[in-house]
């Protein structure tokens, strides 16, 4: 099926016989893959639909999942059809891994979920704003970074999040789930955004941001090499935050080291990570924009959390990790 328009994937999967089909697999960029998964949760069999294997095809400017799945898989890092010919290997090859799903609420109501990343900032602001080089493939990222370098902005916000292995002392009193209207996991470490966060979250001070990134996978491109501390743990995800102040000399380095997964190495002192179970970020005067898997968010306060191993996606095994049995479940009935 060829989609014409933007959350056509979103409407056909709503409307889709799955049983008819062994996988879904989607031959474009990261924000196809976005939709295809929102529109099965928000099919009213969204428990069984979600189970569904997936697999992703790189055909976009960014392809951060792709490049993910082949990094996971072993292969070294290429691009362009060299990846696209990997990514289809894999399809060829009918295994299956589970992947951590992230739940994203924000201020105005909406229940949303992210295969990849949310970013605000400087890398939402490149992400958003190269759309109209979409002709130039992965260069209009690389474009769009100077362009924004050159007009370098900071917003002002504040941080919250729950660091990965911090004893939890239970589910929040009044967790942000019991909503009729809504559908999809728990989110059990959440409490309504009108509440303050729990008092065992790591709470940054309201402070001016160049950037903030949340991330599921290793890549945040196919040339972009964000997270070489490892794969997360099933239910963690990586999180990033660079603080106003930081040069323009010193974010360019940071962005060129990124693609050899070198950025670290830098020791700048701007630049902070934590591995996360759940996060909270609520901008000042609405400034910026949001981007969930790369498509745009309005600049609003959002809450979100990691769900373990709970979509099944075409990779490298055919078998999560000893211990990380997908909580979920057991591989969907009809084997890839």
């Amino acid at each position: 099926m060829l989609t014409e328009r933007r959350n056509h994937a979103r409407e056909l999967v709503q409307g889709l016989e799955l049983g008819r089909w062994d996988a879904l697999v989607v031959m474009s960029g990261d924000g196809l893959m976005y939709e295809v998964v929102n529109g099965l949760m928000e099919r009213p069999d969204w428990e069984t639909a979600i189970r569904k294997p997936l697999c992703s095809l790189p055909a976009g400017s960014g392809n951060a999942l792709a490049a993910s799945l082949n990094h996971y898989a072993g292969y070294e890092q290429v691009t362009n059809e060299d990846l696209l010919t990997n990514c289809t290997l894999l399809l060829c090859r009918r295994l299956l891994e589970p992947m951590n799903l992230l739940s994203l609420q924000t201020a105005s109501g909406l229940r949303l979920f992210s295969v990849l990343s949310l970013s605000w900032g400087f890398i939402a602001d490149v992400d958003l704003e190269s759309e109209k080089f979409r002709r130039l493939g992965e260069l209009r990222f690389t474009l769009g970074t100077f362009l924004r370098l050159a007009a370098l902005r900071v917003y002002r916000g504040r941080l919250a999040y729950l660091p990965a292995g911090r004893g939890v002392p239970g589910v929040p009193a009044s967790p942000a789930v019991d909503r009729q209207d809504q559908q999809g996991p728990t989110d059990a470490h959440l409490v309504p955004l009108e509440e303050p966060v729990p008092a065992h979250w790591t709470v940054v001070p309201e402070q001016d941001f160049v950037l903030v990134l949340a991330l599921l996978h290793s890549h945040l491109g196919s040339e972009m090499f964000a997270a070489p501390m490892g794969r997360s743990a099933a239910g963690t995800m990586h999180l990033f935050y660079v603080r106003a102040g930081v040069s323009r000399a010193t974010l360019l380095r940071l962005f060129l080291a990124m693609e050899k997964g070198r950025h670290l190495e830098q020791a700048c002192p701007y630049l902070v990570y934590a591995p996360v179970v759940a996060f909270r970020l609520e901008p000042k005067d609405g400034k910026g924009v949001f981007a969930a898997d790369g498509e745009l968010l309005v600049s609003e306060a959002v809450q979100g959390q990691v769900h373990a191993d709970y979509i099944w996606m075409v990779s490298g095994c055919v078998e999560p990790p000893p211990g990380q049995k997908p909580r979920r479940g057991s591989p969907p009935e009809k084997p890839l």
